[in-house]
Parts: structure tokens; sequence; C-alpha cells
């Protein structure tokens, strides 16, 4: 008996050995899979210099929601160059979403503590997100609000704005981003809403575009008069 509990006591260090070699493994194999994963998502980022994303996080989710509610997902995405989409609109959309787009590096550290001190809600973060934030939320990690996607999110923006710029960063978020019941992009969005295209949108129509932004899917351009209207006169303040 006493040989017996001998070799158990000297198997248990051995035991509790490989456990912690094994938990070691596991998150370092973790720690490599998800460095492998920010490289993949820098690479694409650089990628969409001059390639237009064929689809995006947000599209994919909503269509796994759809097939699992049982539900019709017909898509409308329709990718048109910046020069097709109306001034009206990008001025509506800047203004709505992130008025300091052009004067930020991909953060707008003063909209960001507003929003810590006063959006806090159940540790879920509200506003503060510029347009790159919001872009690389839509391509790559959907609807998601939790701190680790903002942690995953806030890594890749210095990306985007080093390896796309301003000019692209706008193009890509107007076109990508969620306006309407599976609408994706301007100039659905103008043809889903209006029956126009993205280039004829006038500003009263734009603002009301920019004003279902934060609510797509439960919001409509028609009903947003109120909003619309402080969009338009945030363009105008803004010498637009």
């Amino acid at each position: 008996m006493s040989s017996y509990a001998e070799t158990q006591s000297k198997a248990s260090p051995r035991k509790r050995s490989r456990r912690k070699l094994s938990i070691r493994s596991v998150l370092r194999w973790v720690a490599i899979g998800l460095v492998a994963l920010w490289a993949l998502f820098a690479l694409m980022l650089t990628a969409m210099r001059w390639i237009n994303p064929p689809t995006t996080a947000v599209h994919a989710e909503r269509d796994l929601q759809a097939w699992i509610h049982h539900k019709p997902y017909h898509e409308r995405y329709e990718f048109v160059p910046l020069s097709q989409i109306s001034p009206n609109l990008q001025h509506a959309v800047i203004a709505a979403e992130d008025a300091r787009f052009y004067q930020h590096h991909g953060f707008d550290w003063h909209a960001i503590e507003i929003a810590a001190e006063h959006d806090m809600d159940g540790g879920r973060i509200r506003g503060g997100s510029t347009i790159d934030q919001q872009l690389i939320k839509n391509l790559f990690f959907g609807t998601d609000r939790s701190f680790l996607r903002k942690g995953a999110e806030a890594s890749l923006v210095p990306v985007a704005e080093v390896v796309l710029g301003k000019r692209r960063i706008l193009e890509l978020y107007l076109n990508v981003v969620e306006w309407g019941p599976d609408v994706y992009g301007a100039q659905a969005a103008c043809r889903y809403w209006y029956r126009i295209p993205a280039r004829d949108i006038d500003r009263e129509r734009s603002a009301e575009l920019a004003a279902i932004l934060p609510l797509p899917r439960k919001r409509r351009p028609e009903r947003m008069k109120h909003y619309s209207a402080l969009i338009l006169e945030r363009m105008r303040q803004m010498g637009w």
C-alpha cells in the first residue's frame, strides 16, 4: 500500500506539470490564431485600397439571421465610386456620423470622452465611433458591441488610415453601411427609398437617409424630419 501511495504522490506532480503545459500550449495557439487573424484583416484592408469588398460581416450576419428564422433574404448591394455618390449625401453622413472626419486620424477623442461619460449602459458602449471605426466593424465584426470587438476594431483603425486614406475610407463606408432591411450602400439605399441613383439625391433626402443610419432596420427616412433638420443645420454650420 505504501508503495502504491508513493507512486501516486510521484505521479501527481507530473500530471499537474502536464496540465500546466497543456494550458500554456492552448493559450499559445490561441494567441497565435488571434495574431494571424489580425494580420489577415490588415492584409484585407490593404487589398481594399484597390479591390471593392464583395460582402461584409454585417451582410453575412443578416443572411445567417434570416436563415435561422426562416425568413427571406434579398440583399441589395451595389458598389459605386465616390464620384457617383452625391456630395449632398457625403456631407450629410459626415455631419450626422462623424463631424470631425477630416480632422482626426481615426479616433475622435473628444467624442469618445463624451461617450464614456454619458453613454455607458449596462456595459455596452454607445456613441463616439468614427466613420473609420464603423467601417472596420461593418467589414469584419458585424453588429456585436462588446469590449472585445471594440479593442480589435481599435487596433485596425490606424491600418485603415495609413493604407486607405480618407477618400477611400469614406467611399467604402458609404458603399457597405446598412441602410435598411437587406439594403447596403448609398446606391441601393437611394434606389430602395427614393427610386433614384445616389448621384441625384438632394440635400433634404440626403439628411433623411443619414438620419436613419443609427437604426437602419427600424427607422424610415420620411419619419426623420426633426433629426434630418438638425443634420441640415449642422451641414450649413460646416459650410456645406
